[in-house]
């Protein structure tokens, strides 16, 4: 019997085979991406970013901040950010019947995890996809080199806009008056 030269498309029925809490399960263009549950500081700086995004939103009311929200944009294409901002004015339409988003947030952003391969799929992967689907800013934290990479909406494509570093003040042309020391983002 000759082997099919086909690749496996997954999609965002197949999700529901899968049960295992430990795992995360995202797909990219159909590509199934599993992960383990992220490093403990990995999630302490998701924390970080969500309370600091949080708290300008309260003060602000300009949008609404959510820690590793699923985002369905397709069938073969959903993915759990670290952390999401969608603008007060935008999100009852990226939000489905059931609460789910389904259109691109404002901002996106991802904690890198140790693994090259999992870096990788956060630089390329993820950034083809978030700039493809439409977000207007993604936000790469790296906690080894303490170092945040700012991708903004360059036309119709993210491209890395700065490279700040711990003593360097985070702003934002989507979030007016927002401002913190990128450290505050690591502690």
């Amino acid at each position: 019997m000759p082997v099919s030269s086909e690749t496996v498309r997954w999609t965002i029925a197949d999700l529901e085979l899968f049960d295992d809490p430990n795992n995360s399960y995202e797909i990219v263009d159909g590509q199934l991406i599993v992960t383990r549950a992220p490093h403990w500081q990995h999630q302490e700086i998701s924390g970080n970013v969500y309370m600091v995004l949080k708290a300008w939103s309260r003060q602000t009311g300009l949008g609404r901040t959510a820690i590793a929200p699923g985002i369905i944009f397709s069938d073969i294409n959903s993915v759990i950010p670290d952390v999401a901002w969608v603008s007060q004015q935008r999100l009852d339409a990226c939000l489905d019947e059931s609460g789910h988003l389904t259109a691109a947030p404002d901002l996106v952003v991802e904690v890198l995890s140790n693994s090259q391969r999992d870096r990788q799929r956060d630089y390329e992967l993820k950034l083809k996809l978030y700039s493809s689907e439409g977000v207007l800013e993604y936000w790469i934290l790296d906690r080894h080199k303490q170092e945040l990479k700012v991708y903004r909406r360059d036309g119709s494509r993210l491209s890395l806009s700065e490279t700040l570093f711990s003593r360097d003040s985070l702003t934002s042309p989507i979030l007016p008056g927002f401002s913190c020391v990128v450290s505050d983002l690591f502690d």
